[in-house]
């Protein structure tokens, strides 16, 4: 179609996880499990719920377009600034805002070769090179993306931990790698899974807010339960801030993902019982995935990555048959290799119990 651009017949359309809704409507199921998109498995905050309802009566009117009593909030608990924040519709559009706002004539970006596959749709679609570091044992390579950049590249972008992967990069490497970079080059921490993190040696990018390069990303999604309402917040030095807030759509987070996330900042219960969760079912999950022979990657974050024999494209629609959705990977090349979100004990229990009915083996 000659009004569309000719490179986007290139890029490759994000494939989010199988919705529930689809998979009954397909194969007419009523019982069917979602491990696939690292939703949180016990639900939405219940404060945030409230808050949900209490605000039903006011959608007639547009929210307050900057979140001013949300930044409030959120700067208190971060023992930051609120001119550091900026709240978006979910971390896609901050990574919008982002390369919008440091988009140039033959700009790059350079992230890895298997992480987050949005970094690439986003710079491709602002017309940006992308270049992909290979991983190394699964895990982000700083070395080899410090290698990468050149006078041309204006980001990097690193999810810690890495999805699908599960992996993260130390402090240790994280010092070594800013040191290594100019300062001119803009790096992005994507801690979407932060708050599942036990390890010790996790950088504290908060920490790092001095440096002016340093852009940090998080989000209501994932520990908070409130995927469906699309909220997420960028944390950076003060000018970017103010030059992102320039690019940002008016009224961009609206109502009630405002009101909700206010609430489940002050959940601090429902967070403590997602940690749990994850931490006790986790274990469950790689002891029957190491009973059933299937390779696993130690996971920081809320999903396992998974390594079978047979293709992962055949086992996702045999688990899909079951009422089970996982998320298969070939659309980062992977044919083997899946990822799995961790659920509750009974959502665990009927995947594993689905995987052992399979012929064939791991």
């Amino acid at each position: 179609m000659p009004l569309i651009r000719k490179d986007i017949d290139s890029i490759d359309a994000y494939k989010p996880g199988k919705p529930i809704e689809e998979v009954r409507r397909e194969l007419g199921l009523k019982s069917v499990i979602k491990l696939a998109s690292n939703e949180n498995s016990l639900g939405s905050s219940p404060k945030a719920l409230a808050a949900i309802r209490k605000t039903l009566g006011h959608l007639n009117r547009y929210p307050e377009g900057n979140c001013p009593e949300l930044r409030k909030q959120l700067a208190g608990a971060l023992k930051i600034r609120e001119n550091n924040l900026l709240m978006g519709n979910g971390s896609d559009e901050l990574l919008d805002i982002i390369l919008k706002a440091v988009k140039e004539p033959e700009a790059e970006i350079v992230t890895a070769d298997i992480t987050f596959i949005e970094y690439r749709i986003s710079a491709l679609v602002n017309g940006f090179k992308v270049t992909q570091a290979p991983l190394k044992d699964f895990t982000y390579d700083l070395e080899a993306i410090a290698k990468c950049i050149t006078p041309k590249t204006k980001a990097v972008f690193i999810a810690n931990p890495n999805n699908p992967t599960g992996t993260y990069v130390t402090a240790r490497d994280v010092t070594a790698f800013l040191n290594r970079i100019p300062e001119e080059v803009l790096v992005v921490f994507d801690e979407a899974y932060l708050e599942f993190v036990e390890e010790k040696d996790f950088p504290d990018t908060l920490a790092l807010l001095s440096k002016k390069n340093i852009v940090i990303l998080r989000t209501f999604s994932k520990i908070y339960g409130l995927a469906g309402l699309r909220i997420g917040y960028m944390i950076a030095a003060e000018d970017f801030i103010e030059a992102c807030q320039k690019i940002r759509q008016p009224f961009n987070v609206n109502s009630l993902a405002q009101a909700a996330a206010r609430a489940a900042l002050t959940d601090k219960v429902f967070v403590r019982r997602s940690q749990a969760l994850i931490h006790k079912e986790k274990k469950f999950l790689c002891d029957a995935f190491s009973e059933l022979g299937i390779w696993f990657k130690k996971s920081a974050a809320n999903f396992i990555f998974i390594k079978t024999q047979r293709d992962a494209r055949e086992l996702f629609a045999e688990l899909l048959k079951k009422g089970v959705i996982i998320r298969e990977m070939s659309q980062y090349g992977l044919n083997n290799y899946s990822r799995v979100t961790i659920g509750t004990r009974r959502e665990n229990t009927l995947l594993i119990q689905s995987l052992r009915t399979l012929k064939g083996g791991f």
